[in-house]
């Protein structure tokens, strides 16, 4: 089951698998774009057509638990994206608010929205 704190195993390298965005999946060109996401102690990295680094914080005694992003380099400067996630092992699932500032409550990207909905696998080394 979950543990009370995620913080190490959440650590490195992730790969997307799958993502939709306003209920539609995104193309395979896209998450080809995506190289990897980087979660480095507080800091996160990704490779993608821009670099995109910032800082993130999490709580895990949230339910769901939460992962705020907040972009220091690249697209997202200066923003800060409110998200959940669900890690199971190699599995990790993201589900982050392009817009606006409150928490998703489920893992879905309804239609009309702005939430973006990650599947990403764990990098083996």
């Amino acid at each position: 089951g979950p543990k009370a704190d995620d913080t190490k195993d959440i650590q490195g390298t992730w790969l997307p698998v799958k993502a939709e965005l306003s209920g539609k999946p995104m193309p395979e060109e896209f998450l080809k774009k995506i190289v990897s996401l980087k979660l480095d102690g507080e800091k996160y990295v990704v490779t993608a057509e821009s670099l995109d680094k910032g800082t993130y914080t999490m709580d895990a005694a949230a339910k769901p638990r939460t992962i705020d992003i907040t972009g220091t380099e690249g697209p997202n400067v200066g923003k800060k994206i409110p998200a959940i996630y669900e890690l199971n092992g190699d599995t990790l699932r993201i589900c982050y608010n392009l817009g606006g500032d409150t928490h998703p409550t489920e893992f879905k990207s309804p239609p009309g929205t702005k939430i973006f909905l990650v599947t990403y696998q764990r990098k083996k080394a």
